[in-house]
Formats: structure tokens, C-alpha cells, sequence
């Protein structure tokens, strides 16, 4: 029978794990499509390349497409490269999201909604809560995302869902429990991406129609990174919660060069936020309350 490893090599093994499950956040890697997502529908509008490391969405007349991620997440960081259809895009929206499906559902949407050539796209942010959305808050970009890939990230903790373009914080959800307003914490979500036409309500409020001779449209997709606590659909927490590098304190709020950054998207690029809009809502709904920025 072998001998059972010492007390001290016990302990240097659990501190290895524990250092390992709380490292800090490293730059995302390009990891293949295959290994986290899979298509939905329109199977033949996702195009591949470089192995599955690069694929391209299709968007013409007749279909857009999208696909999912394979597993289901409570908590993470999620990040894709994208770049967004060129010219003329108007009605057409790509979006990177997430989302628990269900009737109560919570979800955490990117949309980058397309525009007529000449005008830069719209990126639109929202969260759902128990079903519950109306958030919308709207930015332009400060570069041409159709002309090279971006980082997209979401940041989701007990603590605050955080929205990254690069590494520039430009929005931030706290958990606002302790006011009576729902937070993401117990409905797992999948990861999702589409590329659709939506020219009913993106582009003017749907006065911009799609232009169908600009066809198709392509949106292209790298680095599919999930750094996320995985879990079953009937699954109300994380095993590791608590464990890993974004649970850690740092991330439990953004620091003072993330907020400096966020207030420099705010009053320069930020054309829309529902915290701000009396005549939808008269009374700042409460998570507002928590937004330094408003």
C-alpha cells in the first residue's frame, strides 16, 4: 500500500488549487468555436476558418444565423472578439449575450445595432432581472468596429455585472438586493450570438430599412473565452463560489481608474440611459441609486 502524502504536502497541495481558482484575470486566449459553442439554426450561415478559431455569421434576404454556448454558467468573465458588418448595415443587429431562457428569465445583452453608411453603429446594453428589463443604455463606439476585432467582455459576480469594450468599463449593474430590485444570482445562463434583421425597431426606431443590395452581411467572431462556474439548469449556486479570480474582493467594484474611464464613456460617447429618461420614468428606478456616474 503507498504511504499518504504528509500533512505539509496536503496543505501546499490545497493552497496550489485555492492560488489557481483565485488568479487574476489573464488575457483572453483565441480559443476555438468548437470547444465552447455550437450553432443554432442557419447552420450553413456560419462560415469557419483557421480551424474553427475564426468563423464569420452570414446575414442575406433570406436567413441570419446564430449559435450558443454548450454549457450553462452562474457567475464568470465572457469574452469574444468581434468585428461588425462594414458600410452600410442599417436594420441589421448583431448581438453577445447572455440569458436563462425561462419565463422569469435574467439576461445580459450586448446588441450593436447597425446604421446607415457614414453614421457609426450603436452599441446597446440591457439587463434583465426575474423578467424585468427596460434598461437600455446606448454608446457609440470610439473606433470603426467594422474595420478590425474588439474585445467584448462581461464580468458577472455576486457583487456587479460589469460590461467591458477592450478593457474600458461602459456600464455597471450593481446588485441592488437591499433595494427591492432582483439581481442575477440563482438562474444559470447560456452564452449567445446571432446575426439577425431587425429593421422593424433598429435603426431610427425602424424608419432605416435594410438595404438588401449591400448583402450579405458579415459579422465576424474570434477568442470564444469563457471563464465561467459551470453549472446544471436546475442548478441554484456555484460550487466554487467565492473561489475564483472574479469573485475575488478586487472585482466586488471597479477601481478608480475604471471609474475615471467610465466617466470618460459617459460624457463623451453616451447617447442614451434609462436612468436618465423622466418621461419613461418619473422616479429614478432604484438601481440607479448605485450608479456613481448618473
Amino acid at each position: 500500500m503507498a504511504s499518504l502524502p504528509s500533512p505539509f504536502v496536503l496543505l501546499c497541495f490545497l493552497c496550489l488549487v485555492s492560488f489557481s481558482m483565485a488568479a487574476p484575470p489573464r488575457k483572453p486566449i483565441n480559443v476555438p468555436f468548437q470547444r465552447n459553442y455550437v450553432p443554432t439554426w442557419a447552420f450553413d450561415h456560419i462560415k469557419y476558418f483557421n480551424g474553427g478559431n475564426d468563423i464569420q455569421l452570414v446575414l442575406d434576404k433570406y436567413t441570419g444565423t446564430g449559435f450558443q454556448s454548450k454549457g450553462s454558467y452562474l457567475f464568470g468573465h465572457f469574452s469574444m472578439q468581434l468585428k461588425l458588418p462594414a458600410g452600410d448595415s442599417a436594420g441589421v443587429v448583431a448581438a453577445f449575450y447572455l440569458s436563462s431562457q425561462n419565463s422569469e428569465h435574467d439576461e445580459i445583452d450586448f446588441e450593436f445595432l447597425g446604421n446607415r453608411s457614414g453614421q457609426p453603429p450603436i452599441l446597446q446594453t440591457n439587463v434583465f432581472t426575474g423578467g424585468k428589463g427596460d434598461r437600455e443604455q446606448r454608446i457609440y463606439l470610439w473606433f470603426d468596429p467594422a474595420k478590425e476585432f474588439h474585445f467584448y467582455s462581461v464580468l458577472w459576480n455576486m457583487y456587479q455585472i460589469v460590461f467591458y469594450v477592450d478593457d474600458v468599463p461602459i456600464r455597471v449593474f450593481k446588485n441592488c438586493k437591499d433595494l427591492g430590485v432582483r439581481f442575477p444570482f440563482n438562474q444559470p445562463m447560456k452564452i449567445y450570438s446571432s446575426l439577425w434583421n431587425a429593421d422593424d425597431w433598429a435603426t431610427r426606431g425602424g424608419l432605416e430599412k435594410t438595404d438588401w443590395s449591400k448583402a450579405p452581411f458579415i459579422a465576424s467572431y474570434r477568442g470564444f473565452h469563457v471563464d465561467g462556474c459551470e453549472a446544471s439548469v436546475e442548478s441554484k449556486f456555484c460550487a466554487t463560489q467565492g473561489m475564483r479570480w472574479w469573485d475575488q474582493k478586487e472585482f466586488q467594484d471597479l477601481d478608480g481608474y475604471q471609474y475615471r474611464r467610465l466617466r470618460w464613456v459617459r460624457s463623451k460617447y453616451t447617447i442614451y440611459n434609462y436612468c436618465t429618461d423622466r418621461t419613461r420614468y418619473p422616479t429614478m428606478p432604484p438601481e440607479c441609486k448605485r450608479d456613481r456616474d448618473v
